[in-house]
This record gives structure tokens, C-alpha cells and sequence, in this order.
């Protein structure tokens, strides 16, 4: 016998399902599975249903129930998904071949409970509103500096940036290229916008939702495959 998942052949018994069939466990992966299950195997289809889905504000258990999939596969599947996802922005060498202008600005969201809270930093280059810069992790000034070693280096040497009046932003970027501006001025209205966006789009990112982050892997990795999706649309 042999895990579906790895293949590994150590696999023990591990109890017993609701329809009291034997369950196994692979003891090098984790993964618990039945010899002959009900149900046969997800279709590419439905995977890639499933990959849209996540891109939408739909929780997990929405999206098991609207796909016909047990919610415990679907949390496995989004595990392994999210842990591929790259956690750096790629850009094409072609990028900067026009006068840039970054806006940064920070959103605040929590894993587990609200007193865990998390800062997403970002950068958008401003034309193409590409986001060129991420970072989360609280709202110091190490997070600032964080967001700012995230930006390639043909952005930091000669983009003008314009920010909110957080004192961190002043610390880290040169001088001669910041400029913090009020809301009113509509600076950074790009970068608030997308902001926005991203409550709209990720479940775990709405105020006041029952769809929140337990596990911060998978808060990073929705993320992330939120904004790889968002500027490969804008490349289009």
C-alpha cells in the first residue's frame, strides 16, 4: 500500500471514517486517505474552477459546497497550492523604459486573532499600476525598510515616491525622491484604490468577517496569488 499523495509505502491504520471504512496514514507526508473512496478523483476542471474561485470573496466552505467537494480536500488542495505560489513580485526587463512614479501605502489585516495583526505593505508602479513591492509584518519601520528592499533596485534609484504622512515612510526612503501627501491631493489614490480592491476580492482581508486567517502560510499565499493574478491582468 502506498500514500495517493507521496507514495511512500509508511503508511499505518489510523482509524476509522463516518461510512466506518478503515482510514490510513502516510507517515512522512500526512496525508489520511481511504483504499476506495466514494468519490473518484477532482477533475483538472473543477481544480481550475476551484483556482478562479479563489481569486473571488468566497470562503472555503462556500466554494467546497458551489464545486461538490469535501471541505477537508479542498483545505489540502489550497495548502499545497498557496505553498508554491512565489513570494516575490516578477517583472519584465522591459518594465521602467518610462518615467515611473511608486505610491505606497499599508493595510492592516490579523491572523488568528485581532490582536495578531498584519501589515501589508505595498508599491504600485503608478502608469501601469503593477504592484512592484510587498511586504507583511507589523508597522514599524523595519517593515518600511522591508517594503523598500522588496522594490527592484531600477525603482529605488530614481522613482519618485509618494506616501502617507507615516513617519516610518521618512526614515527609509531618500529624501530628494519622497513625497508624502494628504488623501485630499490624490498622490497615492492608485494604491488606495487597490487596497481596496483586495478587501473586495480576498474573503480574509474584509472587515468584520468570519472568514479570516488562521494560518499565516496561507494568508501570505492568498495574497500572493491575488497579486500575481492582478498584474499579469494588467500586462495584458
Amino acid at each position: 500500500m502506498t500514500c495517493p499523495q507521496c507514495h511512500s509505502n509508511h503508511v499505518t491504520k489510523n482509524g476509522f471514517n463516518r461510512l466506518k471504512k478503515q482510514l490510513y496514514k502516510c507517515q512522512d507526508c500526512g496525508r489520511q486517505f481511504v483504499i476506495h473512496p466514494a468519490k473518484g478523483q477532482v477533475s483538472q476542471e473543477t481544480r481550475e474552477l476551484i483556482d478562479r474561485l479563489l481569486l473571488e470573496k468566497i470562503s472555503l466552505a462556500g466554494i467546497a459546497r458551489a464545486v461538490k467537494v469535501s471541505e477537508a480536500w479542498l483545505q489540502n488542495y489550497v495548502n499545497e497550492k498557496y505553498k508554491k505560489v512565489p513570494r516575490q513580485v516578477a517583472l519584465k526587463k522591459n518594465t521602467t523604459s518610462y518615467g515611473v512614479i511608486l505610491e505606497c501605502d499599508e493595510l492592516w489585516s490579523f491572523v488568528g486573532k485581532r490582536l495578531n495583526k498584519q501589515w501589508i505593505w505595498l508599491a504600485m508602479d503608478r502608469l501601469p499600476r503593477r504592484i512592484v513591492g510587498v511586504h507583511v509584518g507589523d508597522r514599524t519601520e523595519r517593515s518600511a525598510q522591508a517594503l523598500w528592499d522588496s522594490i527592484p533596485a531600477q525603482y529605488q534609484t530614481s522613482a519618485p515616491v509618494y506616501t502617507d504622512f507615516w513617519s516610518a515612510y521618512a526614515r527609509i526612503i531618500p529624501a530628494h525622491r519622497h513625497y508624502p501627501s494628504a488623501k485630499s491631493q490624490g498622490e497615492t489614490n492608485h494604491i488606495e484604490r487597490f487596497n481596496g480592491t483586495l478587501r473586495q476580492r480576498i474573503s480574509r482581508l474584509v472587515r468584520k468577517s468570519l472568514a479570516f486567517s488562521k494560518n499565516q502560510e496561507n494568508h501570505l499565499g492568498a495574497l500572493w496569488n491575488f497579486i500575481h493574478h492582478y498584474n499579469a491582468k494588467m500586462c495584458v
